[in-house]
């Protein structure tokens, strides 16, 4: 009992000496603050020479819009977690979007429309819009997509990118320009030509638009601009930091599906991963009384723990 104490003394003695040292050797405030003021800095970003839309000249002599623009680089530009993880997805999901939107004849940077949508996630928002295009079901059912209890394909990207395509070419033909046709994916065809008439102007950055709508082309040209220089814009990774494309395969299905965790098993995966590849299955089974043929994706072999 008596070495315990000792011990436990000496033990204690050596703490308060080690904190008493750590005291006296702490750097003052004002020293500390320095060094924090050297180590982080904020800096005013230059700005990108010759910005471009699909083609069209964005007009930075114009303060405003030089103002707009300004204030997007800046925004994702140091919110860093977000804008890595937007180009980690970018890496998985853009070689799906991309071929579909050079079918359509639809310009390339319209890939980044859905960067600004959904983040390039199955997101739903407070509207009720949802997926990858952020379609509301009226729209989505207007352009063929089948949305029920069973079956929502705005999850589907494959889908959902052709009626992106499909819309963004009908505001094209209608407003002569992409710009306004990125714009009008926000607003609305009829709320962009009610506004022109209302404003008796024609282009996009002649504009009053609310807020939302007044940045919405700011943050595709900021993200497409960050994202294709991301060292420029302090982004650093490797090429396996990306997230990867899982190869995969696709299977037909035209009966019901009574439980698709047994499916998913029977094909050598789990209910997760089925559904992490087919988001638009919505439920645990598929009813499918009209006996319409689905295509249910598949990952490859070897990309994923064995199924239980």
């Amino acid at each position: 009992m008596k070495i315990k104490d000792i011990l436990l003394g000496g033990s204690l003695v050596v703490a308060i000496g080690l904190s008493i040292n750590a005291v006296q050797e702490a750097p003052s405030d004002e020293v500390q603050e320095k060094k924090m003021i050297n180590d982080y800095n904020v800096y005013a970003l230059p700005m990108p020479e010759d910005l471009e839309f699909a083609g069209e000249e964005v007009p930075l002599e114009i303060p405003d819009v030089y103002e707009r623009m300004d204030r997007e680089l800046l925004v994702n530009t140091y919110w860093q977690s977000n804008t890595l993880l937007l180009i980690k997805r970018a890496n998985k999901y853009f070689p799906v979007i991309e071929p579909i939107l050079a079918e359509y004849g639809i310009p390339e940077d319209f890939k980044y429309l859905a960067v600004i949508e959904s983040s390039l996630t199955n997101a739903v928002s407070p509207a009720g819009a949802r997926g990858f295009w952020q379609f509301m079901e009226a729209t989505g059912k207007e352009y063929g997509l089948e949305i029920n209890d069973n079956v929502d394909e705005r999850y589907n990207l494959e889908k959902s990118t052709r009626v992106a395509a499909q819309y963004l070419k009908k505001s094209k033909e209608r407003f002569g320009s992409w710009t306004l046709a990125a714009a009008a994916y926000n607003a609305g065809n009829y709320g962009v030509d009610k506004q022109r008439e209302r404003q008796d102007v024609k282009d996009y950055y002649d504009l009053l638009l609310g807020d939302e709508t007044g940045r919405y082309v700011f943050r595709i040209l900021a993200l497409k601009e960050i994202m294709e220089n991301p060292d420029k814009y302090g982004f650093n990774f490797r090429q396996k930091d990306l997230y990867p494309v899982i190869p995969s395969y696709k299977v037909k299905v035209d009966t019901p599906v009574a439980d698709f965790a047994k499916f998913a098993k029977d094909n050598g995966i789990n209910y997760k991963i089925l559904k992490i590849h087919n988001p638009w299955l919505r439920e645990a089974h598929l009813e499918n009384r009209s006996r319409k043929e689905y295509l249910i994706e598949l990952p490859e072999a070897g990309y994923y723990s064995p199924a239980p």
